[in-house]
């Protein structure tokens, strides 16, 4: 009886200790948010259901903790935005110039950006996360919340390891958004040009 006993405990013991080794939300949003910078190069394929094939689009982007996100466009046409607290801007021959909050692509846009920036906490506000996995390979997905996301998102698949690596936006009329962030790597500052274009 007593040996039954103790493998019963055994059993509860392994069991605890794997659930306070499971990956969580808090490490996961640690890990994504250790890095002061981030570049890498994008592809972005767009599915539409009227259309046979992809709208892809390709360029690079540089993620900065403390200024926000560079996405440089590159095909099929050339245009960088910047995205950070103060909103959402386009650069054109004056400079950058911040766009109308209710543009199309806004609320995508920051959530790309709370997202890479591993910010779990400004996530939950609008959606459900379930997340599996382990730090080095996990799957996180977000369920819309409110009415006005739901009209828009079915459901938000990411991918990563060390970084983020995948982000697939199910949208509830039956289009989809697929974005790969490739070759990604870490740095401890922003060049003059890249902390430049944050200040300007």
């Amino acid at each position: 009886m007593n040996r039954v006993v103790k493998m019963m405990c055994a059993v509860l013991l392994i069991g605890v200790s794997s659930l306070a080794n499971a990956f969580d939300l808090q490490q996961l949003s640690a890990q994504l948010a250790k890095p002061s910078v981030i570049h890498g190069d994008f592809i972005q394929e767009k599915h539409l259901r009227a259309l046979p094939q992809p709208l892809t689009s390709k360029g690079k982007f540089v993620l900065a903790k403390d200024f926000g996100l560079l996405w440089l466009l590159a095909t099929p046409l050339k245009q960088d935005y910047r995205i950070s607290a103060a909103g959402i801007a386009r650069r054109d021959a004056h400079g950058w110039q911040l766009l109308p909050n209710k543009s199309a692509g806004t609320e995508q846009n920051k959530l790309f950006l709370a997202v890479l920036q591993g910010d779990s906490s400004g996530l939950q506000r609008d959606f459900d996360l379930q997340l599996k996995g382990e730090a080095s390979a996990w799957q996180l997905t977000l369920i819309p919340r409110s009415l006005l996301l739901q009209q828009v998102f079915k459901q938000i698949n990411i991918d990563g390891g060390e970084l983020v690596q995948r982000i697939e936006l199910l949208e509830t009329q039956g289009d989809s958004t697929v974005l790969r962030m490739i070759d990604s790597s870490s740095a401890d500052s922003l060049s003059d040009a890249e902390h430049h274009d944050f200040v300007d």
